[in-house]
């Protein structure tokens, strides 16, 4: 009560409150009359009779907690928001975590660090039972960020006590540990600090010779924190159940290294791995290696801006003048809740529902659309609307005519800061000219588009996992003191704004995030410009060439997977939410389904001839080495040009080899990634080998738009 007479809230001044009134109590029981006061000590004297000490302690508790909780007695508190906002299973899950939170937030600032993990544990016993004062406590702290809170808050799962109780409840999945290692930059980096991570395989390191496929992984963490161990449920299940090398890299952190420093990290280390055949890892270095790309949260944003810088390194010609080859880009994306807009917004623009909406997609953001149109009717209090109501042309509104403006198609080689929530260049835009007929004073609304809709990161914001403070706090602290980036061109650090001709060149990607996450606007957005920059690739190359008569395949480039009921990083705490084990294994046969269709694709098109490979290449850009050649060294002589055209054809004989014993040894394996969309719905089925034939040699091999399915819950 002091702070509110005094109108400043402290905590300093609660503490004194509460201290003062124990410390008058105390010295009254001890010093003062054992019946009290002299207007009560007559009842008290009566009243001893009738009841004992240990009656009268429970019914002073029984009456404190009444009076706490009267508010509920009589139905005064208000609704809880996240009644009907998760599954009942994610909410358990959400429960711990937010206990852990609370009682590691409460254990930091103790400096011995026994003591501290120690306590830690029992803070978070208590919060467990005071769920009510768990997320209060979780509350403040978030109004308040710091980077410790954020880096004991999500590095938690390496503690003693945390790590072995995981340990206890994953299954054993591999036999092999991981392996600490690091990764030398290449020679025309900037930097020359190696590159840490660590490699889950499950095998001796000298099985790694056998292999030629890499799974990148680049773990999350909002860039401050979280290393490759914090996800080892995760890394452990693909390496077991792939049987992959898996290279998880632990770059280095904001804010001690911000943007674009972990980025670089990502983008050398994939050059050091092209560029050494997979030598640094262990690989036998004779074939050039597959690689699928893959990161979730913030990592997600790392991979996905590696792969633009890759498109690019590919597409310029300065690593030919630098006598280096094509930069190839990877075989596949696997991004799990990606952060892929660093700006927090308020409302959906019209570009982004018409992404959202698209036909060909509203089965899979069904609920999506359906909690963004419900927005006003929640609001107002009116009867849901009806799915359709959008579809509906609205009236006409009698209006004054206005001058009517051609509409210019965006450039595919600029960014597209219409897909973001970033503020408009302009403070002060140029006003629309009025009609000389309109009359003044008045104004008409323009004709009704999209209804009005919030973006998820403000629709969600009373997330247990992922606040918008959070999100503040990443974001700062990513980009730095030094930095000031143009929210709506800097497509790296928001790779939602990457143009089109750039996503029309990416590989197969596949997305998995929750409906109710406050990133899942980026992940339907993102997947939907890229079906988009597909399709009108795909339109263009008909054009070109009429023998390209095959029809646009949606399920080649995109798959997202919504899990309904269930928000931000639940992969991280497989152990407290058991149904994560579940897509973990879902996204491992999305890595076996990746590499089984680049198999097939380079067999098929070393049995091409050379008119049907210069088909292939005109329609899709090559991801092998050798297609890299072909382009590489037009400086070069005649004679250099002879020796590398036979020194590819030596290498390509060797990976045709080496692929075809692979294949006959694994005939399992590729008749179980032919039969993946078997199994699930969301999974790609292949057609029949002479369907697929036809496909690639009508060069149709490239990603193309990803068909998804809505994951039954």
């Amino acid at each position: 009560m002091i702070d509110h007479v005094l109108g400043r809230p402290s905590v300093q001044f609660r503490k004194i409150q509460v201290l003062a009134v124990v410390s008058f109590w105390s010295f009254y029981l001890f010093r003062g009359h054992k019946h009290g006061p002299p207007t009560v000590r007559k009842l008290s004297r009566r009243l001893s009779s009738f009841i004992t000490p240990w009656q009268t302690v429970v019914v002073t508790l029984l009456y404190l907690y009444i009076a706490r909780n009267l508010g509920k007695l009589l139905g005064l508190e208000c609704p809880e928001p996240l009644a009907n906002l998760y599954t009942r299973s994610y909410f358990r899950a959400t429960w711990v975590t937010t206990a852990l939170d609370a009682g590691f937030w409460s254990a930091m600032r103790i400096k011995r660090k026994w003591v501290r993990d120690l306590a830690s544990v029992v803070f978070t016993a208590y919060y467990l039972i005071a769920a009510e004062q768990a997320d209060e406590k979780v509350r403040k702290v978030r109004g308040m960020l710091t980077v410790e809170h954020l880096r004991v808050s999500w590095n938690k799962g390496t503690t003693p006590y945390l790590s072995a109780l995981q340990r206890l409840m994953r299954p054993r999945l591999m036999k092999y540990p991981p392996r600490a290692i690091r990764i030398p930059r290449p020679s025309t980096s900037d930097y020359k600090e190696p590159v840490n991570g660590w490699l889950y395989f499950n095998g001796p390191l000298s099985a790694l010779k056998n292999h030629t496929k890499i799974v990148l992984d680049i773990p999350g963490g909002g860039f401050v924190a979280m290393d490759p161990r914090t996800s080892d449920d995760k890394l452990f299940a693909w390496a077991g159940k792939t049987g992959l090398p898996i290279l998880s890299l632990d770059y280095k952190k904001a804010p001690e290294f911000p943007y674009p420093f972990a980025l670089n990290e990502c983008f050398d280390v994939y050059c050091t791995i092209i560029a050494s055949k997979g030598r640094c890892l262990g690989l036998s270095g004779d074939v050039m290696p597959k690689i699928v790309l893959s990161g979730d949260s913030a990592g997600g944003n790392l991979a996905t801006s590696t792969t633009l810088m890759i498109i690019e390194a590919g597409s310029t010609s300065g690593r030919q003048f630098q006598g280096q080859r094509t930069l190839p880009i990877p075989d596949g994306l696997v991004l799990i809740y990606p952060g892929l807009d660093m700006n927090i917004g308020n409302w959906m623009s019209e570009e982004q529902m018409s992404l959202i909406k698209d036909r060909r997609m509203r089965k899979t953001n069904r609920n999506i659309i359906r909690r963004k149109s419900m927005q006003y009717t929640m609001a107002a209090g009116t009867p849901h609307q009806s799915e359709d109501e959008d579809d509906v042309t609205p009236p006409k509104v009698h209006s004054p005519e206005t001058e009517s403006k051609p509409a210019h198609p965006n450039s595919i080689s600029l960014p597209s800061p219409q897909y973001s929530t970033a503020a408009p260049v302009l403070l002060s835009p140029i006003a629309p000219r009025k009609s000389e007929n309109a009359e003044p004073g008045t104004y008409h609304p323009q004709p009704l588009k999209t209804r009005l809709a919030m973006s998820s990161m403000i629709s969600y914001f009373n997330d247990r996992i992922l606040s918008p403070e959070m999100m503040r706090a990443m974001i700062i602290l990513y980009i730095g003191p030094h930095n000031r980036p143009d929210f709506s061109s800097e497509y790296l650090l928001s790779p939602i704004l990457a143009p089109d001709a750039l996503l029309a060149q990416f590989p197969k990607t596949y997305f998995l995030t929750g409906e109710r996450d406050p990133l899942v606007d980026d992940t339907v957005i993102f997947a939907g410009r890229l079906r988009r920059a597909k399709a009108a690739k795909h339109a263009a190359d008909q054009a070109r060439d009429a023998r390209l008569v095959k029809e646009f395949d949606e399920r080649d480039v995109v798959e997202v997977v919504l899990i309904p009921g269930i928000s931000h990083g639940f992969l991280q705490f497989a152990s407290c939410f058991p149904e994560a084990w579940k897509y973990i294994h879902r996204c491992s046969r999305w890595i076996e389904h990746i590499f089984a269709m680049a198999d097939e694709a380079e067999l098929l098109a070393g049995q091409m001839s050379p008119i049907e490979k210069r088909i292939s290449r005109h329609h899709h850009r090559s991801k092998t080495e050798s297609s890299g050649d072909e382009d590489f060294g037009l400086e070069m002589s005649m004679t250099s040009r002879s020796k590398e055209k036979s020194k590819k054809e030596d290498e390509r004989r060797k990976k045709e080899k080496l692929l075809k014993e692979q294949l006959r040894e694994k005939g399992e394996g590729r008749q179980k990634g032919k039969g993946l969309g078997e199994k699930k719905k969301s999974m790609v089925s292949l057609a029949s080998s002479d369907d697929l034939l036809g496909r690639r040699m009508l060069g149709l091999a490239g990603p193309l738009t990803g068909m998804t399915e809505h994951i039954e819950h």
